[in-house]
């Protein structure tokens, strides 16, 4: 690693230390929209978990902070941030020059794909107007996805928006969707892995255009937060080159 991301990374982790030599370091806030599985997520006893979480706090230990995860609507997240209800996002949101009109990214820290994903019984050949004319799509509201849905295929089908993975999920299951399109992670843990046989992956993983798919998943802050979020980019890498990252990684996603 560089040796003036080093001393950044001591100086900014110094000066979140208040006064005294016995003061303790104070907490950073992160918001984070649950559930998204495998990203972010709550065990059956109510523990938060997740990719994001555990690299969220791996970072905060590198950096010597204490992390204080805030749960937040992902309609809301970025206004929450403007209103310092948090320090930083750190919820699958993917880099993208409209968002950074407004918020402050770290460096990527996973570049996930998108992916059609419906019932087995459905029929759908490769997604294009054609195939899907006349049908009901799923979106998480708010997100990429939603906005390549809606301008892709909103003229020839029906784009109903939802709240959290969660629902799209429930509709999917009462039949009342006869396709929905999520990050590839999501998709597969809580549709493939959980209910097996049900359901399938439609066409290819999605990653282009960039203008609708970004350059991967970052850690938001406030604009002017350039210090904070410069800690974190050292921390990230450092936590890539001592192999953290990776053991995180495997353990949500094992060796894909």
């Amino acid at each position: 690693m560089k040796l003036h991301k080093i001393l950044s990374l001591g100086v900014f982790g110094a000066a979140l230390v208040a006064g005294s030599a016995n003061a303790e370091v104070r907490d950073i806030r992160i918001g984070v929209d649950v559930p998204y599985e495998p990203m972010e997520y709550r065990t059956p006893d109510g523990e938060l978990t997740g990719f994001d979480i555990d690299l969220g706090n791996a970072l905060c230990a590198e950096i010597g902070i204490q992390c204080e995860w805030v749960v937040q609507g992902w309609d809301g997240i970025i206004p929450g941030l403007q209103a310092r209800k948090y320090d930083a996002i750190m919820s699958s949101m993917t880099i993208n020059e409209q968002r950074r009109e407004q918020v402050l990214f770290s460096d990527p820290y996973i570049t996930p794909p998108s992916a059609w994903f419906a019932p087995s019984d459905v029929e759908i050949g490769t997604p294009s107007e054609e195939t899907l004319e006349g049908m009901t799509l799923g979106v998480q509201r708010g997100t990429l996805q939603d906005n390549y849905v809606t301008d892709m295929y909103g003229d020839v089908a029906d784009v109903n928006r939802y709240a959290t993975a969660d629902d799209m999920v429930l509709d999917m299951d009462s039949g009342r969707l006869d396709a929905v399109f999520l990050d590839f992670p999501i998709g597969k843990s809580t549709l493939l892995d959980s209910d097996a046989g049900n359901y399938k992956l439609v066409g290819e993983k999605i990653t282009e255009p960039k203008e609708y798919f970004g350059e991967g998943f970052g850690i938001a802050f406030r604009q002017r937060d350039q210090e904070l979020a410069e800690a974190f980019n050292v921390a990230l890498e450092t936590l890539q080159d001592n192999g953290t990252y990776e053991e995180i990684h495997e353990k949500y996603f094992g060796t894909e």
